[in-house]
């Protein structure tokens, strides 16, 4: 058995795709949201009857593409195809018209959900409908992975990463992402966005409810009929085999929580099973606000023979089910009480559980190096946030509206000052023939660094720090080659220098096999690719939230859980650190929608920053090691995120522990982008095509704080695979950067474009 192309339809559908292209008009982002589904009255000239003649299966595919800067159409009436009143995740009037067609006509009909983003699939519950599949971003490659498993020769094995609700507006989220606008403070841009405009905003109001976090607790505590708003849950996923899951008995040995479950297949073909641990702490109404399930741990088994058997150990900290308590405690708290430590089939259908009591209440980590306590209180704004306590009168009933800012929130947008010590020592210049090979593995704190650093000038300093897009500069004082960064979440992207490597999956297509043996796999291949192209940096893995499924870069991003792509990206890191490749994780932090992604003002409680939008990241730092990372064009609060101390120094580095450099996504965009702030916050370097203005020099204390962040920057490059490959002077492609920077506010402004079965696939003839 196999899969035929039908090469007249093939065609039809080709045509018409380049017509509605030329119709619109192409960008160099190819981005569009339109819905390029012709309508049922082109299906002429004995169309429809040669395809019924070619199979009785008809294979449908609906999709939804994804792009950087443009976030999905929450109404289509200026969109091709879209009605006023629906939006993007939706299917359209022609859409619809096709698919009853397609019913209609055909014996067995087979939906492929080609969307990186949750679509409303109610549609999939019709009883013609004989399979279902969701298949992702598939990448160059992919779509014989997705035949070879129509066909049985792969047996489907993947969950679902986000919450599928009926209604894709349904989540508290919803009513807080779109254009929000500060009233009345038009200023000057500046940088490649130019021109005059206001300062925007978004609340995170839901709090920590995001995604499956509130369809359950919601669900739990009354609020909504969970079998009428979630059609599948986070975790969701079905096989051509069926698998027994048994739970044993709860291992606690020291900080550590863990638990054996035996999966054996009772079916009759081989495949694998996911393994979803979740807990469930206890909550106090009007206390530290909870989720009624947390993922906790998951595992993946070996492909297992019918009446096969494998156990697996699960195992977490017990600091991990703490909650962070930012009114009171200012710190991690895991409150005494039971703990019930369930088994699940998914974030809502529970297998088994035990409890796991603790008897006094814990505050702070373990893990941290210093406590963790409160960094972020001017960070909460004037927000009444989503409460369990409460869910009625706390959750928004209507979007955000524009609203003039504080005196303060004003104030905050605007500054650009930065205050330096005036008594602070100054540095010491000296030669000491030192270079990066001389201090390669050694450890930062190592004397000999100090004297490296000693032979860097003001202007070695300023074009490391000031200049590095895509690439660092030669440094010939410490013999320093010119290292090249490209772009590669999903694949070596060189967009100024051409590179390009293998196109694999979306990152959500990677999150979905829920196994993170496959990241890692897939991070030392990029790796090999990277040190075939003499690539030392890649911009990736993007760790930020599937907030809802509007966002554009969804497709860029893990899942709505923070474990889960925290654990994915982390692998991924850990698979590029094997071949000596730094990884720039990204977009620390807030970046979890498109529309004002550039110099917005994010309003967030810094419980929901830590358990949602910073876990990510500290999994990637603590535990995959990561030695780069990338913060967002976003503000956090009203100060950019490349210029927030306590996101880069009291978090990132005397919290997590981080050793490595951080650089500002492009830092061309606009004035907000301010150097100097950004060295003295511990931003590292400035992603420019161009010399960033740097004046924090003129002052010993600034020269200090350039000092220490090319130590961080020369420490990453003397252990990655730089010095093995290394080049001498400038290469031409850098000087085109300036002519580029015109081209780049288009790509912005304009986006790029971007296995869950329902019932078992029966194909009659070998076409299917």
């Amino acid at each position: 058995m196999g899969i035929e192309v039908n090469e007249e339809l093939s065609d039809f559908y080709k045509q018409k795709n380049d017509e509605a292209k030329a119709k619109n008009g192409v960008t160099i982002a190819l981005s569009d949201y339109s819905v390029k589904e012709p309508s049922v009255d082109n299906y002429e000239n004995g169309l429809l009857e040669h395809a019924k003649d070619f199979s009785d299966t008809a294979i449908v595919v609906f999709g939804r593409a994804g792009g950087e800067g443009a976030d999905m159409p929450m109404d289509m009436a200026a969109y091709e195809g879209g009605t006023e009143g629906r939006h993007y995740m939706e299917l359209t009037e022609n859409e619809e018209a096709m698919f009853d067609m397609v019913k209609e006509n055909f014996e067995k009909v087979i939906v492929l959900i080609n969307s990186s983003s949750p679509m409303e699939l109610g549609f999939l519950e019709n009883e013609k409908v004989d399979a279902a599949m969701w298949i992702g971003g598939p990448g160059s490659v992919g779509l014989q992975g997705v035949a070879n498993a129509l066909c049985g020769e792969v047996n489907p094995s993947g969950r679902l990463v986000d919450t599928y609700a009926y209604d894709a507006t349904s989540s508290p989220a919803y009513m807080n992402i779109g254009d929000f606008t500060y009233i009345g403070t038009e200023h000057e841009n500046g940088g490649m966005l130019g021109g005059v405009a206001p300062y925007k905003f978004m609340n995170y109001q839901e709090g920590i409810y995001v995604g499956y976090r509130y369809y359950e607790t919601a669900a739990q505590d009354g609020y909504i009929n969970y079998e009428e708003t979630v059609q599948y849950p986070f975790g969701y996923g079905l096989s051509y085999t069926t698998f027994e899951q048994k739970m044993g008995e709860l291992s606690a040995d020291g900080d550590s929580i863990s638990v054996d479950v035996t999966v054996t297949n009772t079916g009759k073909v081989p495949g694998k099973e996911v393994v979803q641990l979740y807990y469930t702490p206890p909550y106090t109404k009007g206390g530290i606000e909870k989720s009624h399930v947390v993922l906790a741990a998951f595992d993946k088994t070996d492909v297992l023979k019918p009446g096969e058997s494998q156990t697996l150990t699960l195992s977490f900290m017990k600091e991990d089910m703490a909650s962070y308590d930012y009114k009171d405690a200012k710190a991690y708290v895991l409150e005494k009480g039971d703990y019930a430590i369930k088994l699940m089939k998914n974030s809502h259908d529970v297998i088994d559980q035990r409890t796991y009591k603790v008897k006094e209440t814990v505050v702070n980590r373990e893990s941290d190096l210093v406590e963790a306590t409160n960094q972020f209180d001017d960070v909460a704004g004037d927000i009444t946030y989503v409460s369990r306590a409460d869910w009625e009168g706390t959750m928004p009933k209507e979007k955000a509206k524009d609203q003039a800012p504080s005196k303060e929130v004003l104030k905050a947008l605007q500054n650009t000052k930065v205050e330096t010590d005036p008594d602070a020592e100054d540095i010491v210049f000296k030669k000491h023939g030192l270079t990066l090979k001389d201090v390669k593995g050694l450890p930062y704190d190592d004397p000999k660094w100090e004297q490296l650093l000693e032979q860097l000038s003001i202007k070695d300093m300023e074009q490391l720090i000031g200049m590095s897009g895509w690439q660092s500069v030669r440094i010939g004082s410490v013999g320093k080659p010119e290292v090249l960064d490209v772009d590669g979440p999903a694949g070596l992207n060189g967009l100024i220098n051409g590179t390009k490597g293998n196109q694999y999956t979306s990152a959500v297509v990677v999150g979905s096999t829920w196994n993170t043996e496959l990241p890692e796999a897939f991070g030392e291949a990029l790796g090999d690719e990277a040190y075939a192209n003499k690539v030392s940096g890649i911009y990736g893995p993007a760790m930020n939230i599937h907030r809802t499924p509007f966002s554009g870069r969804n497709f860029e991003y893990y899942s709505e859980d923070a474990l889960l792509s925290g654990k994915m990206g982390a692998a991924m890191v850990r698979g590029c650190n094997e071949k000596n490749v730094y990884t720039y994780i990204k977009h620390f932090a807030l970046n979890d929608q498109e529309t004002n992604a550039i110099g917005g003002a994010n309003w967030c409680n810094e419980q929901a920053m830590r358990e949602i939008y910073l876990k990510p990241f500290e999994l990637s730092v603590k535990e995959g090691e990561s030695k780069a990372i990338m913060t967002t064009w976003s503000r956090i609060g009203a100060t950019w995120a490349g210029a927030s101390k306590p996101l880069l120094q009291n978090v990132l580095r005397d919290e997590w522990g981080f050793e490595g450099f951080v650089i500002t996504d492009n830092a061309m965009m606009g004035d907000f982008q301010n150097a100097d702030q950004a060295i003295a916050a511990g931003n590292d370097m400035m992603l420019s095509s161009t010399q960033k203005e740097i004046t924090i020099d003129e002052t010993a204390e600034g020269r200090q704080l350039m000092r220490k962040a090319c130590h961080n920057i020369l420490y990453v490059v003397a252990n990655s695979n730089a010095l093995e490959h290394a080049r001498v002077g400038v290469p031409g492609w850098i000087y085109g950067y300036v002519a580029f920077d015109a081209v780049m506010l288009g790509l912005i402004a304009l986006g790029f474009m971007g296995c869950t079965k329902k019932k078992r696939v029966k194909v009659k003839k070998e076409k299917c």
